[in-house]
C-alpha cells in the first residue's frame, strides 16, 4: 500500500514537473503551481536571477519547490481549475513572504528528491512508464531543522544523449554569522573529507575571492541607498590553505557598479547641467518643466544681460572674444568640472557662442526668465549689435539664427509655447556632447567606433538626451577608476570600449556590472591587507560528468535567503568573547553525490 501510494506521488510530481516545462518553452508562468497541497513548484529561467545561483552553475531553467502559501486567492484559484489533475496556480511566482516561512522541512525536502530520483530511474520499469522523459533540474528550499542546517537540496540529471545516466544531488548548509575562526573548516581535512566521499585518489582545488575595492555604503557621508561598488573577483589554481590571499598569477576580473550623483565626485557639477538637461526634456515632453532652484548668486538674465554686453564692446571684426585673459576666464567658468579631476577632465577651449550661453542660462529659473533671456539674444542678432561665432556644424535653431544673421535677415521667431524651452534644451545638448567627446577622445583616447552613435542627431531629442545621459554614467565609471583606481591608458581604454559596446545596445541601466579582466597587481594594495567579501575554495575529482565538487565559503552577507521563521539554527553568536570588532561570516558548504543508474 505505502509502495502504491509512492508510485503514484511520484508519478504525480513527474507529471507535474513535465507540464511545467512544456508551459515553459514559450514563456515562464507567472504563478507557480500546486504540488500535494503543501509543496508549490515555480519554473525559473536560465535568463532569470536564480535562488540557487550562488551555489549551482547550471545553465538550463531549475524548478524551486517550497512551502505552499495559502490565502483566498489561491483557494478561488483552486476551486476555478478543479478540472486540473494534480496542479494549480497560486497568486505569485515567488511569494513574497520571508524565505524561512517559505522553507520546507528537511524531511519533506528529501522525500520530494527521493520521488524525483525513482521517476528518473529507468531501471524502475514496473512503474509502467512507456517512455522516460528528462525532468527539469530541481532545488527545494529547506529549513535547516536538521543537525547539518541544510538549507537547499537539488537533484539535476546527468545524461548522455536523450537518455538519462544518473544524478546529481546536492546539499547546500549554512551556518553563522560569526566571527569565530575556530570554525573555519581545515583545508586538508576538508580534501580527505571529499576523497573519502567520493573514493578519490586525487582531488584538485580551485580558489575565488572577492574583495570590495570601493562600496559606496562604507563611505562616510554616502546615502544609504547608494548602489555604487567596484570590486575584483580572483581566481586560481592550487589553493595551499583556508582564507590565503590570491597569488599575483590569478586570473582577476573588475566589477563595477556605479550610480551616477555622489555629491563627492569630482564631476557632480557636471551631472547637476545634465540633471537640468534632463528637467528640459521633461518640459519638452510632458508640456509643464520643474525649474530648479537658481545655483548662482546672479540671475541667468543678468549674466546674460552681461554676455551680451562684452559681445558688444569687444565687436571689432576679428577679436570677437577678447584677450587671452578673458577667454581663460570663459573657459574656467564653462568648464563644468571640479577642480581636483581636472587633470582627468580637462577644460577645453573654443566654446562658441551657444555654449557660452548655456553656461549663462542653465540656472534659469522661471519660463518667464527664459523668454526674457531668450529676447535679449534674438534682438541683439536682429539689430547686428552682435556677430557671435558658432561651431561648423552646430545644427541647433540658434545656430540657425545666427547663420541668418550674418547675411543681415533672420525669420520671425515667435518665444511662446515650447520654442524656448526646445531651444534650450538644442544649445544644452550640444554642449555637453563636446564636454563627454573630449574626455572619450582625448583621455581615453577611444576611437569613434560607437561615438558616431552617441552624439548623432538624427534621432529625436528625447533619444539624444538618453545617450547623453549613457555618456555621463560611462564618464563617472572612468573618473572613478581613474581618480579611485589610478587607472591609466591601457586599462581606461579596453573598459571604455566595453562601457560603450553595451551602451549602444541597451538602455541606461545604472545598475548593470561592467566587468574588465585585469592583473590582480593592479588592484593589490587594496585588498592585501583587507578580508574578503567572500572566499571559497572548490574541491573536485573525477572528469566530465563524473566529476564532482565540494565547495567551503565564508561570505560577509548570507548565501541563502533566511528568514526570520524556523530558521534559528542557521544563527549563532555574532561576537567572539563580547567583542563586535571582528569580520562576521557565514561559513557555507556545498556537497555534491551522484546517484548512477548505468
Amino acid at each position: 500500500m505505502a509502495a502504491e501510494r509512492r508510485r503514484r506521488a511520484g508519478g504525480d510530481l513527474s507529471e507535474l514537473l513535465l507540464r511545467i516545462r512544456e508551459e515553459g518553452k514559450d514563456s515562464i508562468p507567472q504563478h507557480p503551481y500546486l504540488y500535494e497541497a503543501d509543496v508549490e513548484i515555480s519554473l525559473v529561467s536560465s535568463s532569470c536571477k536564480s535562488p540557487v545561483e550562488k551555489f549551482w552553475n547550471g545553465s538550463s531553467a531549475v524548478c524551486i519547490l517550497q512551502k505552499a502559501t495559502h490565502n483566498k486567492e489561491s483557494d478561488t484559484l483552486e476551486e476555478s481549475r478543479a478540472d486540473d489533475d494534480n496542479a494549480v496556480y497560486a497568486s505569485e511566482v515567488l511569494p513574497k513572504e520571508t524565505p524561512g516561512a517559505l522553507a520546507l522541512p528537511v524531511g519533506r525536502a528529501k522525500q520530494l528528491i527521493s520521488l524525483y530520483t525513482m521517476m528518473q530511474n529507468p531501471n524502475m520499469s514496473y512503474l509502467g512508464r512507456s517512455e522516460l522523459v528528462v525532468l527539469p533540474p530541481l532545488w527545494a528550499r529547506c529549513d535547516g531543522s536538521d543537525p547539518q542546517h541544510t538549507c537547499w537540496i537539488g537533484a539535476e540529471p546527468l545524461k548522455a544523449g536523450s537518455k538519462v545516466t544518473g544524478l546529481n544531488i546536492y546539499t547546500v548548509s549554512c551556518h553563522g554569522p560569526t566571527a569565530d575562526k575556530t570554525r573555519f573548516a581545515n583545508l586538508e581535512e576538508l580534501k580527505m573529507e571529499h576523497k573519502i566521499r567520493h573514493h578519490s585518489s586525487v582531488v584538485t582545488t580551485k580558489g575565488f575571492a572577492r574583495y570590495e575595492l570601493i562600496a559606496a555604503a562604507a563611505m562616510e557621508d554616502t546615502i544609504s541607498e547608494s548602489g555604487s561598488n567596484i570590486c575584483v573577483d580572483i581566481t586560481w589554481n592550487g589553493v595551499e590553505k583556508i582564507l590565503e590571499t590570491p597569488p599575483l598569477v590569478s586570473a582577476a576580473t573588475l566589477n563595477i557598479a556605479l550610480e551616477s550623483g555622489d555629491p563627492r565626485s569630482p564631476v557632480f557639477q557636471l551631472y547637476r547641467e545634465l540633471q537640468f538637461l534632463l528637467a528640459l526634456a521633461e518640459g519638452l515632453k510632458m508640456g509643464e518643466t520643474e525649474w530648479p532652484e537658481p545655483s548662482e548668486s546672479e540671475s541667468a538674465l543678468k549674466l546674460v544681460q552681461e554676455f551680451l554686453t562684452d559681445l558688444k564692446k569687444k565687436l571689432d571684426g576679428d577679436d570677437i572674444f577678447g584677450n587671452k585673459n578673458e577667454t581663460e576666464k570663459i573657459k574656467c567658468d564653462t568648464a563644468a568640472v571640479d577642480s581636483c579631476i581636472k587633470s582627468i577632465f580637462g577644460e577645453r577651449g573654443e566654446l562658441d557662442f551657444t555654449e557660452q550661453l548655456w553656461c549663462k542660462m542653465k540656472n534659469v529659473s522661471s519660463y518667464q526668465e527664459l523668454i526674457d533671456c531668450f529676447t535679449l539674444v534674438i534682438k541683439s542678432l536682429e539689430r547686428g549689435e552682435i556677430q557671435p561665432w558658432i561651431h561648423q556644424g552646430s545644427s541647433s535653431f540658434l545656430s540657425q539664427l545666427i547663420q541668418q544673421s550674418y547675411h543681415g535677415k533672420m525669420e520671425e521667431v515667435s518665444l511662446t509655447d515650447i520654442t524656448p524651452i526646445q531651444m534650450l534644451l538644442e544649445i544644452g545638448l550640444e554642449k555637453m556632447k563636446k564636454d563627454y567627446v573630449n574626455f572619450f577622445i582625448g583621455k581615453s583616447r577611444s576611437s569613434l567606433l560607437f561615438q558616431d552613435y552617441f552624439i548623432s542627431t538624427s534621432v529625436d531629442l528625447q533619444e539624444q538626451v538618453q545617450r547623453v545621459q549613457k555618456l555621463h554614467h560611462m564618464l563617472e565609471i572612468m573618473v572613478s577608476c581613474t581618480g579611485l583606481l589610478r587607472f591609466r591608458h591601457e586599462n581606461l581604454f579596453p573598459l571604455t570600449q566595453i562601457c560603450m559596446k553595451y551602451y549602444k545596445e541597451n538602455p541606461l541601466n545604472e545598475k548593470h556590472v561592467f566587468q574588465l579582466p585585469i592583473r590582480p597587481a593592479l588592484v593589490k594594495k587594496f585588498y592585501q591587507n583587507d578580508n574578503p567579501e567572500i572566499w571559497k575554495v572548490e574541491i573536485s575529482s573525477g572528469h566530465g560528468q563524473k566529476e564532482v565538487k565540494t565547495t567551503w565559503q565564508v561570505s560577509t552577507s548570507a548565501p541563502v535567503e533566511l528568514g526570520t521563521s524556523d530558521n534559528s539554527g542557521f544563527f549563532s553568536d555574532s561576537t567572539v568573547n563580547g567583542s563586535s570588532e571582528e569580520r562576521l561570516y557565514f561559513i557555507t558548504t556545498t556537497q555534491c553525490s551522484q546517484v548512477l543508474f548505468t
